[in-house]
């Protein structure tokens, strides 16, 4: 195969497409149908909704295969048979999403299918789980190590995460920030709301994103713009309830929001967006805010400093939500120019020059230009002041 030929690549792990849920789906949506249009030949495997299942999407073939539908199993058993599936169906390249799927890399080795696994954030800080479910994460990162020919990382703390932890090198490969320029307001009206007349977060309800410490910062503030909700998760009654407890008559939580282009209205008409993700890396809601021209308020870690920089206004506890809501609306001057500055910053983000990047690796990955698996022993490491200490080897690896 000519280095410009197509390759057949497929990307595994995630929901699937069309993107509505997250990250990776966003990634493997915005990604895929670049490469699909370059001539490549890609796979996205997906979850079955029980929906009509579309057999292609934006030129990607899609494969809809189930999963249990339970939090602990959902991801790793349906990416347990899209790998088999995959097995069956060779391709020259794969890639994993997820560092939790690696149990399952041996298959994909064995297929002799040379695999990048996207490692995303740092799973194990998260809340949602457990002890054993914060052992497995911790266990899989080092799998991931150990049985990948690449790894991905989406921001430069990741990236040295992964040094610290496992002096291994990873591919940086960001998101892109779609661009929101012109957008309209009509479906603002649907939601009674105003251009510049209210503060925004859209985040799935989980403990890291910091939806609850953001509302009640809101509410000890004297903000006069209504503070609009965005988002919910499954699995999140509890959490969604503490939501709701601590809102008042000012919080507005509309649940989740399918329709993108009331959703893009959202994001580029608000005076602030406020972003409390902590764990994951680069985060597409925090893109989407910098691409609308929004000004952005986020939780205080060094992936949101490393997209906000200068331009960022940031927080560690609802002080300083409190603090930021009311001098957003003290100083709309200020914070215009603000937003203006992160709309430029948004320009590093281009999911162009991303696609660049993953094409690239699937050529290197086809070609064997890449570093291979690793020997992975953990050492200490600590993260924006968090230790981090783990036991070279887990003992889900012996």
């Amino acid at each position: 195969m000519t280095a410009e030929a197509g390759l057949r690549i497929a990307l595994v792990g995630t929901r699937g497409v069309p993107a509505r849920y997250g990250g990776f789906e966003t990634a493997v949506d915005e990604v895929g149908r670049r490469l699909a249009a370059r001539g490549h030949e890609v796979t996205v495997y997906c979850r079955s909704t029980g929906e009509e299942a579309l057999p292609t999407y934006a030129g990607m073939r899609l494969v809809h295969l189930p999963a249990v539908r339970r939090r602990s199993l959902e991801t790793l058993s349906h990416t347990g048979l899209s790998v088999l599936h995959l097995a069956a169906h060779r391709v020259d390249a794969a890639i994993v999403f997820n560092a939790a799927n690696s149990p399952w890399l041996p298959v994909v080795r064995a297929a002799r299918i040379p695999v990048a696994t996207h490692v995303d954030g740092l799973e194990w800080k998260r809340a949602k789980w457990g002890p054993n479910g914060r052992r497995y994460y911790r266990a899989a990162e080092s799998l991931s190590v150990r049985w990948s020919d690449a790894l991905i990382a989406d921001a430069e703390g990741i990236a040295q995460y992964y040094r610290d932890a496992f002096a291994v090198e990873t591919t940086l490969l960001t998101y892109g920030a779609p661009r929101l320029d012109g957008t309209g307001s009509e479906r603002l009206r649907a939601l009674d709301l105003e251009p510049d007349g209210y503060h925004l977060v859209v985040a799935r309800f989980e403990p890291e994103n910091h939806v609850d410490l953001i509302v009640e910062g809101y509410v000890r503030s004297g903000a006069t713009l209504p503070l609009v909700v965005v988002g919910g998760a499954p699995y999140s009654d509890a959490y969604t309830a503490r939501v709701r407890e601590l809102a008042d008559g000012r919080v507005r939580l509309v649940g989740p929001v399918w329709d993108q282009d009331q959703l893009d209205e959202l994001y580029a008409h608000a005076r602030t967006y406020l972003h409390g993700h902590s764990v994951g890396g680069t985060n597409p809601s925090l893109l989407r805010a910098i691409g609308a021209g929004t000004a952005v308020t986020a939780f205080d870690v060094s992936f949101n400093r490393e997209v906000l920089g200068a331009d960022g206004r940031f927080f560690a506890d609802a002080a300083g939500v409190a603090t930021a809501v009311e001098e957003a609306e003290r100083d709309a001057t200020g914070t215009a120019a603000r937003a203006a500055g992160l709309r430029v910053r948004a320009d590093a983000y281009d999911w162009d020059r991303v696609a660049d990047g993953y094409e690239q690796l699937c050529r290197d990955l086809h070609e064997r230009r890449v570093p291979g698996p690793r020997r992975a022993r953990r050492r200490p490491v600590a993260l924006d002041g968090a230790a981090a200490s783990v036991p070279a080897d887990s003992e889900a690896l012996r």
